[in-house]
């Protein structure tokens, strides 16, 4: 079953090229129908075009109440069909104008792993907390700021001597994997979403390791031999 998209940006889109790749590959089954941003210069927009998909942008600044934007934005995504709305880098909160008519068909993907550092500048809570697992997540979007109820996340080392900057490129690098791979299980039928759990058909129990830890352990206190996978 290939899923009717329309994704919605504000910067780079380097997700957005993510999935315009993993579309052109074949492993995701979906139709970009339309790719809006609310800045007329995004390079998510350059990007799109380059792919021959249809854009649209439309400044908020230029609708006199938040409602009235996302009314704007249902309107355009609607009269091309989407089905599925992915925000990928869309730094605007959405209304129940919005959130409404596209209920339980609406996906983030955030630079942390939630509910830890939601919000903005996720990246530089992370680093300077020093947490020493960083990560992202890709989840359902209701009222609330990065709340919705969670469909995947990956983690990643983070180091003592990582800033915002170098944390962010090894959480990025992440990002453009699990979000297409939750794209294709929602196109494939396979999301259930139960309250707070969101289950995923024939996805897999069993891990490499039961512990995966950073800094990793060493023997004795490692069972498993030291075996852990960075990207």
């Amino acid at each position: 079953m290939t899923i009717a998209l329309g994704v919605l940006v504000s910067g780079s889109g380097s997700n957005l090229q993510a999935i315009i790749d993993r579309v052109r590959e074949g492993s995701l089954d979906a139709d970009i129908r339309i790719v809006i941003a609310n800045k007329p210069d995004a390079q998510g927009l350059d990007r799109a075009r380059e792919a021959g998909i249809p854009t649209a942008s439309i400044r908020h600044a230029d609708f006199p109440e938040r409602e009235d934007f996302d009314r704007e934005l249902v309107r355009l995504l609607s009269a091309a069909g989407v089905e599925l709305v992915a925000l990928a880098g869309f730094m605007r909160l959405l209304t129940l104008a919005f959130l409404t008519p596209f209920a339980g068909r609406v996906v983030n993907i955030h630079p942390a792993l939630l509910p830890a550092c939601p919000g903005l500048h996720a990246q530089a809570q992370q680093a300077g907390h020093g947490v020493r697992l960083a990560g992202c997540t890709v989840h359902f979007v209701d009222e609330e700021v990065d709340h919705g109820p969670i469909i995947i996340q990956g983690a990643v080392p983070a180091f003592a001597d990582d800033d915002a900057e170098s944390l962010g490129v090894r959480i990025l690098e992440m990002e453009h994997r699990i979000y297409p791979q939750a794209l294709q299980w929602i196109a494939q039928g396979r999301v259930h979403v139960r309250g707070r759990q969101v289950a995923v058909d024939g996805v897999a129990r069993a891990i490499a390791s039961p512990l995966w830890t950073n800094p990793p352990l060493e023997s004795p206190f490692d069972r498993e031999g030291g075996r852990h996978e960075c990207i």
